[in-house]
């Protein structure tokens, strides 16, 4: 799908029909025709686009003459098998040339629809240095936005964790820890990105686009930073759970080996009396009483000296 966008003196932001000068184009999931009448039209290499809607794309910035592919990655959330969610990162491309911008993307992302909406403020689709490093400052916040979400939901799942060990929390903690990593590797990999933007002055930048893309770099460390905090608490909170369900399986054991041992003495009284050869006390009339006495004995001094260790 292409969309079309241009931004008129006043700021504003209108779809128009068709690509005009300092238009923004906007490619959600194209056609292989979409894909060849811009490359053909705009004279873009084909592999900048098809880079860019590759999902195992890493982020990096490659230059063609006066033409600049950035690619980064964004957060998306998914869910599992079960139903879980968690997120992962798609690439999204963006493409300057002197006349056109062009973001390039395999689904339709809220990150876009900020501009779209009108919620970014100082946009014009003519300023390209400045919008693309907008939408670099919009990943970055979606970024800390998803991780505390991700925080949130750590807390959540610690109570239910407090209250009962099931296998449903486990998966979910096991959700975000896939997402932490995920996260991890795309903002250091967009962090390369920007730190060499910012090197090699490879986009021309007046100083409040420099200022902004100062900023960026700040919010996609920050995010880094964050990301790597909650992994590092939630693989401690991870292995401490792991002990506990171990210790609670040890516990139950015990219990059940102990009560197992109780209940062996009137076993053996009652299985020695019930054999069919002469035995002890035999003739006596009340000799049932006397077994069932001395297995209640021998299990209970067995249960007082088991409840003195703590067994029990």
């Amino acid at each position: 799908m292409l969309q079309f966008y241009l931004t008129d003196r006043d700021g504003k932001l209108q779809q128009v029909e068709e690509m005009t000068k300092n238009c923004w184009i906007n490619m959600i999931a194209p056609t292989e025709e979409e894909i060849k009448k811009v490359s053909t039209q705009l004279q873009i290499p084909l592999d900048f686009i098809k880079d860019a809607l590759d999902n195992d794309e890493r982020s990096r910035i490659e230059k063609d003459d006066d033409k600049l592919l950035i690619i980064v990655d964004f957060p998306i959330v998914t869910y599992d098998e079960f139903k879980t969610p968690y997120y992962e990162t798609m690439p999204i491309g963006v493409i300057i040339t002197n006349d056109y911008f062009i973001t390039v993307c395999l689904k339709d992302t809220p990150i876009l629809h900020e501009f779209i909406n009108g919620r970014v403020r100082s946009f014009f689709t003519f300023k390209k240095t400045r919008f693309a490093l907008q939408i670099l400052y919009v990943i970055s916040s979606y970024y800390l936005r998803h991780l505390k979400q991700l925080n949130r939901q750590t807390d959540e799942i610690e109570k239910e964790l407090h209250q009962s060990m099931k296998n449903k929390q486990l998966y979910a903690l096991m959700s975000i820890e896939k997402s932490l990593v995920y996260f991890i590797t795309s903002l250091k990999s967009n962090k390369i990105v920007m730190e060499k933007m910012m090197r090699q002055n490879i986009l021309r930048m007046y100083e409040d686009d420099q200022d902004l893309l100062e900023d960026v770099i700040i919010e996609n460390k920050q995010a880094i930073e964050m990301a790597e905090v909650h992994s590092t608490i939630l693989s401690g909170m991870m292995d401490a759970y792991a002990s506990i369900i171990s210790n609670n399986m040890n516990i139950v054991m015990k219990f059940l080996t102990s009560f197992t041992i109780v209940l062996t003495f009137p076993t053996m009284v009652f299985s020695f009396y019930g054999m069919n050869v002469e035995l002890p006390f035999q003739d006596i009339p009340f000799a049932w009483v006397m077994t069932v006495s001395l297995a209640f004995v021998l299990s209970s001094v067995t249960a007082i000296v088991f409840w003195k260790k703590k067994y029990f």
